[in-house]
C-alpha cells in the first residue's frame, strides 16, 4: 500500500472545517435571509459559487431564504421592448406596462435562474414571489411612483412549510395590493420585511461594497443603531448606503437578531460571515 504524503493545503482545509464546527452548531435551525444582488448575479461563475454556499448552509441545518433584485435585467428588457419610463425625483414611475415587464423578469427570468443554479448544486429550491400565499401585502409607497409598494402585512406560513421540507425559498420582490394590484418592492426592503416576519437570526445584505465605512474610509465591522443614526446625520453614511442601513434598522426593530452588510463580490462571503471568527462586512446588532 502506497503511503500518501500529507499536503499542507489538505491539513489547512481539515483545520478550517474543524474550526467551523461551533458555528455550524450555533446556526443549526437558524433562519438566515439573504438579499442577492449586484456582482453575485453578474456571472454564471459567481452565481454557481453563491448557489453552492447556500446548499452547504442548508446541508448543515441552516434555513436560508433568498430574496433577489434584478434592476439591470428589467432595464434591458424595457429597452428591448421599447417601453419608455417616466421619472419623478430620479425614481422610475412603475405604470401597468412597466409592471408587466417587472413581473415577467423578476418572477420568470431572474428567479428561475437562481432556482436552477441552487438545484444544479444539489439543493432543492422553489421560486416564489411575495404574491404567493399572500406572503407580502403592500400599500403604495408614493402614488406619484405608481405601482411601487411598501410591505404592510406579512404572512410567512408558506416559508415555514418549505423549511419543514428542507426546501430553499427563492423570492422575487413583488407584492399584492388590497385591490388586486401587483406592486414592485425594493429588494432590500422586501428582504428586511421577510426577515422581520420570520424573526430571522441573520439578514445578509450582499452589496458591491465591502461594508459600511467611517469618515476615514475604513470598514466598521460592528455597529449599533445609535452609531448608524449618528453617521447618517453627519453625512458619513450617504447615497446608496442610506437605504441599506435604514433596512437594517427596520429589520432589527422587527425582531431580527442582527443584520450584516457585506461584499457580495468576495468569494464565499456568506460562509465567511456565518462560519468563521472574523466574518465579512459590517454587522449591526440590536
Amino acid at each position: 500500500m502506497r503511503k500518501q504524503d500529507m499536503n499542507r493545503d489538505w491539513i489547512a482545509t481539515a483545520r478550517t472545517l474543524s474550526q467551523a464546527l461551533p458555528y455550524m452548531q450555533r446556526y443549526s435551525g437558524a433562519r438566515v435571509v439573504i438579499k442577492l444582488g449586484g456582482h453575485a448575479m453578474g456571472s454564471d461563475e459567481a452565481m454557481a459559487t453563491f448557489a453552492a454556499d447556500v446548499v452547504l448552509m442548508r446541508q448543515v441545518g441552516v434555513n436560508p431564504v433568498i430574496v433577489h433584485g434584478g434592476g439591470p435585467m428589467i432595464n434591458a428588457m424595457l429597452e428591448k421592448l421599447d417601453i419608455k419610463s417616466e421619472f419623478v425625483n430620479g425614481k422610475r414611475v412603475t405604470d401597468k406596462a412597466t409592471m408587466d415587464v417587472v413581473e415577467m423578469v423578476l418572477s420568470g427570468l431572474v428567479n428561475k435562474r437562481i432556482v436552477q443554479a441552487i438545484n444544479a448544486q444539489g439543493g432543492r429550491a422553489v421560486g416564489l414571489s411575495g404574491k404567493d400565499a399572500n406572503l407580502i401585502e403592500c400599500i403604495p409607497t408614493d402614488p406619484a411612483l405608481g405601482l411601487v409598494g411598501t410591505p404592510s402585512k406579512m404572512d410567512p406560513r408558506i416559508l415555514e412549510t418549505l423549511f419543514a421540507q428542507e426546501i430553499i425559498p427563492v423570492i422575487a420582490p413583488l407584492g399584492s395590493g388590497a385591490n388586486g394590484e401587483t406592486f414592485n418592492i425594493n429588494g432590500d426592503t422586501a428582504a428586511g420585511a421577510i426577515a422581520g416576519a420570520l424573526k430571522a437570526d441573520r439578514l445578509l445584505l450582499l452589496t458591491d461594497v465591502s461594508g459600511v465605512k467611517n469618515a476615514e474610509g475604513e470598514v466598521v465591522t460592528e455597529m449599533t443603531a445609535a452609531q448608524i443614526r449618528e453617521m447618517t446625520a453627519d453625512g458619513t453614511i450617504a447615497g446608496g448606503m442610506i437605504p441599506k442601513t435604514e433596512t437594517a434598522l427596520d429589520a432589527i426593530a422587527s425582531g431580527v437578531r442582527a443584520v450584516v452588510i457585506l461584499d457580495g463580490r468576495a468569494p464565499n462571503a456568506c460562509l465567511l460571515e456565518l462560519f468563521t471568527d472574523h466574518g465579512a462586512g459590517s454587522i449591526i446588532r440590536r
